[in-house]
């Protein structure tokens, strides 16, 4: 395994181990089921705007540690974005699980490079096609909730 592979396994498992942002949005404004029936990997996000802005974000679940990462990574990433700017992050990364596109164009939501190599950490999951499910379920949640919104 090469060193950048260790490194990005243990941003997975940290994220897993601790995740952030995790719990519920007491009255929030938007509480969205994701599943993953292949696995059973289970995601709700619930958010509450202030205008059109995600002023405060968590999820619970349960699932594979993929799943669990990636929802934790997704809610410190849209936290404090805006409806449409959070949906245009969740395109770019969700083009990256299925397209295996770069992550160019994150920089311009103000993320630090530490804030991407998070991301990119669940880069790998595209070797293994059941596990970009898991990676985009609370993704698909998110879009979900903006999407009724719109």
């Amino acid at each position: 395994m090469s060193l950048e592979d260790e490194l990005y396994r243990e941003i997975i498992l940290d994220h897993y181990q601790n995740p952030r942002n995790n719990g519920v949005v007491e009255n929030a404004d938007y509480s969205v089921d994701g599943t993953n029936p292949l696995c059973g990997d289970e995601v709700k996000v619930s958010y509450k705007l202030n205008g059109d802005k995600i002023e405060e974000i968590k999820f619970t679940g349960q699932g594979c540690s993929i799943s669990q990462a990636s929802a934790s990574i997704m809610t410190e990433l849209v936290k404090g974005k805006s409806l449409e700017d959070a949906d245009k992050i969740a395109q770019i990364i969700k083009k990256m699980f299925f397209d295996g596109a770069t992550l160019e164009g994150l920089e311009a939501f103000g993320f630090d490079e530490e804030e991407i190599e998070e991301v990119e950490s669940l880069s790998g999951v595209r070797k293994y096609a059941n596990r970009v499910k898991c990676a985009t379920v609370g993704w698909n949640a998110l879009l979900q909730g903006i999407k009724s919104k719109k």
